[in-house]
């Protein structure tokens, strides 16, 4: 074990095994002492319960970092059951600091981690910040200045986290226990099988600086929007070195005038969500600590470990199925989903049914008005989505959704999530119809983008 990142599956799953249980006991014994209570003494132990819960939930989860911690970040962008109403902006909020505030491991263990891949630190750095700017699930952020003046930050693995993750893949069905225990609409670990299938990617920085070097590369001197670019010949298999992104963070722009929201919402948006229909691949980490807002007003996005390209056979097919919904066409929606395999024929399904069920998860793409996303609507929203059994969607238990379109669909729902989160208002159709029928910009930003792409073009 190294610096309290605990590696081994019996350790860890001991672990997981322990919250899960810890959050069922509360849940009881909160529920027994409300009896004979007052409606004050309710509301002071419903928050304080909250409170307990999620800073267990903080401690645990990040200290074991990995696969499990990732899960905590997952569950900040949510709604949950497990507290009162009134006090899921204050759980989630806690939840919150496992997505920038997340515990952070001694610097002397992240310099062995730093030097084993780039030798001596003065070698390469002017100036290093050994107090970490973020605490993520793979590892920790540092604010640097490389000997030639460049302000950079600095990715660095967790000592041990490649073994984390290795254990959580075969603890799946706790970390599964863990969900339902917070989650109780939840009915299996499809969640968490995806984000552990998919958490190996965010291993391999090597991959990742290439990919960010690209990604920068296509959005630089983009009118909206920044990607910092890698410094490859400083990344390793443990280390990422990139350009140093001065922003504001999530908090800050939820605090910022409804129209500056609802500009970054339309920005982000289009990042996450029209770059798939647009490039055939998308960023599917769009959690809130990945965005920032820059001093010239464009939205920055960082961390792309989970970068991924999809066939573009399996992206029409999506757009195919948004248009049906779209337009009302039940029958060639049911017709693409039984051909596809995501539907048993023999289910009882109807197509009415299916088409309900895409307008449920991704309606926001589809109805042409104004939706001002919340988080309770954006939490609906996915929940639906994971788990079609626990709401009205019951005829639809044998859906079965193509591995290739696992990925893309968890990003689609947690940029919804995101933008619930940021509490931002627009027409959404108006913006997807530019991927869903190549139809001309309806916006200002999608005007001043394809100004901009047309320079390139030349």
């Amino acid at each position: 074990m190294t610096q309290g990142v605990p590696r081994g599956r019996i350790a860890r799953g001991g672990r997981m095994g322990r919250l899960a249980a810890g959050q069922a006991a509360r849940g009881l014994g909160t529920r027994l002492s409300m009896v004979g209570r007052t409606e004050e003494a309710r509301r002071v132990l419903a928050r304080r319960s909250s409170l307990q819960a999620a800073q267990q939930l903080v401690t645990v989860l990040g200290s074991m970092k990995g696969a499990a911690m990732k899960l905590g970040q997952l569950l900040s962008v949510l709604e949950l059951d497990l507290v009162p109403e009134s006090h899921r902006e204050l759980f989630r909020d806690k939840l919150a600091e496992l997505r920038d505030r997340a515990p952070a491991v001694p610097f002397a263990a992240m310099r062995r981690v730093i030097e084993d891949d780039l030798g001596p630190l003065a070698r390469v750095f002017a100036d290093f910040d050994e107090t970490p700017i973020a605490a993520a699930s793979i590892g920790q952020v540092y604010r640097a200045r490389l000997r030639d003046g460049r302000a950079v930050a600095v990715k660095v693995k967790y000592p041990g986290v490649d073994a984390a993750v290795e254990s959580d893949l075969r603890n799946l069905r706790m970390l599964s226990g863990l969900l339902k225990s917070v989650l109780p609409s939840a009915a299996d670990a499809a969640v968490l099988d995806e984000i552990a299938r998919n958490i190996g990617g965010e291993l391999d920085y090597a991959r990742e600086a290439r990919t960010q070097h690209r990604v920068a590369a296509r959005y630089r001197g983009h009118p909206f929007v920044v990607v910092p670019d890698s410094i490859e010949q400083y990344c390793g298999h443990h280390v990422l070195v990139t350009e140093f992104l001065d922003g504001q963070g999530f908090d800050g722009m939820r605090a910022l005038p409804d129209a500056e929201r609802d500009r970054i919402g339309e920005i982000v948006y289009r990042f996450y969500v029209s770059s798939l229909f647009t490039d055939y691949e998308f960023c599917g980490d769009p959690h809130p600590g990945n965005m920032l807002l820059a001093a010239s007003g464009r939205v920055g996005f960082v961390d792309f470990g989970l970068y991924n390209r999809m066939d573009a056979v399996h992206v029409e097919f999506e757009r195919d199925a948004l248009r049906a919904a779209c337009e009302g066409r039940a029958d060639a929606l049911y017709d693409r989903w039984v051909g596809r395999g995501i539907i048993d024929p023999d289910a009882g399904v109807t197509p009415e049914e299916c088409l309900d069920y895409v307008w449920a998860a991704a309606g926001w793409h589809l109805l042409d008005e104004e939706i001002a996303v919340t988080p309770e609507l954006a939490t609906g929203a996915v929940i639906l989505a994971i788990d079609p059994r626990a709401a009205e969607f019951r005829g639809m238990r044998r859906q079965l959704l193509p591995p290739e379109h696992v990925f893309s669909r968890r990003a689609d729902l947690f940029t919804f999530a995101a933008l619930g989160q940021l509490r931002t208002t627009n027409n959404w159709h108006r913006i997807a119809r530019e991927w869903l029928y190549g139809e001309p910009p309806a916006t200002d930003i999608g005007l001043a983008i394809r100004r901009w792409q047309s320079t390139r073009d030349r």
